[in-house]
């Protein structure tokens, strides 16, 4: 059974595709559909959810299939891996922006609903790069996550 994908998500696995074929790499279809289901996802996706997603699509399917899908597309700055929920979630408007395979992210996950908002603050990434320096220490790459209560949740609180 093939994945239906909205609009928005096709449109964004295809400028991945596309980045691919610039990068001489391959998007296989199996890679496409973990992208497409991570980007179709409310929430962030850990990946025992998509095995079990991506079951309903292609039957039997092994967790290393998924790992090998996942590592591709992190490699490739497709995806982020948030820690502390130990789940996926997509990134491809980073790569319209001229941010190369990877950026400075920083992500707000809510403690009550679990929704991950990735926000692209250059003054955290500066403040953290600088204080980084003055102990000598170079930052390579970096994923800040905060956690608190979104928006949403907290009308629903009052």
């Amino acid at each position: 059974m093939a994945a239906e994908f909205t609009p928005t998500t096709i449109a964004k696995l295809d400028r991945a595709a596309a980045l691919c074929d610039r990068r001489g790499v391959r998007l296989t279809e199996l890679r496409r559909l973990v992208l497409g289901l991570i980007l179709d996802g409310a929430a962030p996706a850990g990946a025992y959810d998509l095995l079990e997603r991506l079951r309903e699509h292609r039957g039997a399917s092994a967790p290393p299939t998924v790992y090998r899908a996942l590592d591709f597309l992190l490699e490739q700055g497709f995806v982020h891996r948030i820690e502390r929920l130990s789940a996926f979630v997509g990134c491809i408007d980073a790569h319209d922006h001229g941010e190369g395979h990877h950026h400075a992210a920083q992500f707000l996950i809510c403690r009550q609903c679990g929704q991950a908002t990735e926000i692209e603050s250059h003054e955290v990434a500066h403040a953290l790069i600088a204080a980084a320096a003055k102990i000598g220490f170079t930052v390579t790459g970096a994923t800040v996550e905060a956690e608190g209560v979104c928006g949403a949740c907290k009308a629903g609180a009052i």
